[in-house]
């Protein structure tokens, strides 16, 4: 009886070494898929990454121009002021 486990254990065995020998790696279309993900996702976050950035750009901008017309506007206040002599 105990033979005949042997033997059972050992066909298993042998059945296991073979499937590892056969499946030891990945597949040409399973890393192709893989890297057309990846390429896929980089392209979806360098678009919103890039729309960020314009966005940024255009506040940028703006409050640049806010302060250029502040700075000329204090000009104007502070030239008055030293003309009244204070």
């Amino acid at each position: 009886m105990y033979a005949y486990f042997a033997c059972i254990s050992l066909r298993g065995d042998v059945r296991m070494k073979k499937l590892l020998k056969q499946k030891a790696g990945f597949t040409l279309i399973e890393i192709v898929l893989v890297v057309g993900i990846i390429i896929i996702l980089a392209a979806v976050m360098f678009i919103s990454i890039s729309g960020y950035i314009n966005t940024a750009n255009t506040v940028k901008s703006k409050n640049s121009s806010n302060n250029s017309s502040l700075v000329s506007k204090n000009k104007n206040i502070n030239s008055q002021f030293i003309n009244l002599g204070y």
